[in-house]
């Protein structure tokens, strides 16, 4: 639990300049190379987060989890979906970008948003898009980052496809939702 002595800490730290994005890219590249070498396996959220989902389904209807062959991969039986790379890449990503945050002086609560848009519909926006993404993301076998980083690494047709549509589908959405920015 947050108290009043943290929340202070929390404002007074100094924010520091983000790093520069093409230093970044090369960090993020050695991280994918990193990656692909230890462990034959590339970067990517969804898969993660989906076993997370699995967790919960098996807790709630076994029975179900048991007659799907997609989820009993997973967690059917004594299997338990916790158990894969990909779950704890994701919980060490949460706290990668928590420490960084906290470390640069930038861990806040806020709402970005346009002046033409209450924070209220800012969030509504937000579960709407990332329910959109989400299911893009298991529709496209992987979210942007695995689609695009570790397949757009191995050439993967699919993936670099998939990066082109997620920029079409961008820019042709950013002209009807403009003025929520302006």
């Amino acid at each position: 639990m947050m108290t009043m002595q943290s929340a202070g800490l929390l404002k007074t730290r100094a924010t520091k300049p983000y790093l520069n994005p093409y230093v970044g890219g090369l960090f993020l590249g050695l991280v994918l190379f990193t990656a692909f070498f230890i462990t034959g396996n590339g970067l990517g959220a969804s898969g993660g987060l989906n076993r997370l989902v699995v967790l919960v389904q098996d807790a709630i209807s076994p029975e179900h989890v048991d007659s799907v062959p997609y989820l009993l991969s997973m967690a059917g039986g004594d299997r338990n979906p916790l158990n894969s790379w990909v779950v704890w890449m994701v919980f060490g990503a949460l706290g990668g970008g928590f420490m960084s945050g906290f470390f640069n002086g930038r861990l806040k609560f806020e709402t970005n948003k346009g002046p033409q848009i209450t924070k209220r519909q800012r969030w509504l926006l937000a579960f709407i898009g990332g329910m959109f993404m989400g299911y893009g993301a298991r529709l496209a076998r992987g979210c942007t980052s695995g689609q695009g980083l570790s397949g757009g690494a191995v050439l993967s047709v699919g993936s670099w496809a998939f990066m082109l549509a997620v920029f079409a589908g961008a820019y042709a959405l950013a002209y009807f939702v403009r003025r929520v920015w302006n």
